[in-house]
């Protein structure tokens, strides 16, 4: 399934994809429905079953929101693609999973502005995979992941990299990656059953229409099991938390000389089989 948390007649609900139309669905939030389970997720798919080809609301129609408005917790991948890292010439590449954190207030919709702080010059596009969590994760072997993945969806990871950077001694990552709109999301949450393999994905960002970014899951340093069950060793993972997985190469800061996102700006950030965005930059009033 192909699941959505929309606006409609002056209304917030969830819904699943059916020939272009957005069926709702009984739960008050995306949140609720994780928590309902296998058993939540089948009579879901009940709802689509019964549904008549009128039912619901043409997508074109509403208005799409990030499918998780407010996780509960937003972990972010460091350095997972090779080539990303070799961006950084003087850095090695990690030998464990990192990552960072954005707050849940970052996030925004699939086709929402994206506020361009009056505070940085640097403003910074990353096209992120990211899951969303189904079951709780603390101490998980590998083996046990994959069947704790609620779904896929798609983060845009913006950074202000002039505040990220600003100490030399002092990775200001959390103030770079929070500014409200840094995230994002959508624009669906794609169930497993509709990703063959998901260490196989294209990821492209473009700017402007200008491509910045290529390159597939299959170049990924640390796949999904290992990734999450070592982050599940340091701190407890919650239904409907998210995930990302890395970004690859082409980032701006890395690029001769910089390309860095402007209001007016138009960036589209996509996922093979899960979706895309795409927000214009507007100036922080």
């Amino acid at each position: 399934m192909r699941l959505y948390t929309f606006e409609a007649e002056g209304r917030r609900m969830i819904g699943a994809e059916q020939e272009s139309r957005l069926v709702p669905l009984p739960w008050p939030d995306m949140i609720a429905l994780i928590h309902a389970g296998a058993a939540g997720l089948a009579a879901a798919r009940g709802v689509l079953a019964e549904a008549g080809p009128q039912a619901g609301y043409p997508i074109a129609d509403v208005r799409l929101l990030a499918p998780v408005p407010r996780p509960g917790k937003i972990i972010c991948s460091g350095v997972n693609y090779k080539a990303h890292g070799d961006e950084e010439p003087d850095v090695a590449l990690p030998d464990t999973p990192g990552c960072f954190s954005k707050l849940p207030s970052a996030v925004t919709g699939p086709y929402d502005p994206i506020i361009h702080p009056r505070l940085s010059q640097e403003v910074d596009f990353e096209v992120e995979l990211a899951v969303v969590l189904a079951k709780p994760l603390r101490h998980t072997p590998e083996s046990q992941i994959m069947d704790a993945i609620f779904g896929y969806t798609v983060l845009h990871d913006v950074s202000a990299r002039d505040i990220q950077f600003k100490e030399p001694k002092f990775n200001q990552i959390t103030l770079g990656k929070n500014f409200d709109t840094f995230a994002p999301m959508g624009p669906c949450i794609v169930t497993p059953d509709q990703v063959p393999d998901v260490n196989n994905l294209r990821l492209k960002t473009f700017l402007n229409g200008e491509q910045m970014q290529d390159a597939s899951t299959a170049e990924w340093i640390f796949p999904l099991p290992v990734m999450l069950s070592f982050f599940s060793r340091v701190f407890t993972l919650e239904p409907g938390d998210v995930v990302t997985t890395g970004s690859p190469a082409g980032i701006g800061a890395f690029r001769h000389p910089p390309i860095y996102m402007w209001p007016g700006d138009v960036v589209v950030v996509e996922v093979e089989g899960i979706g895309r965005l795409e927000n214009r930059l507007v100036a922080e009033e």
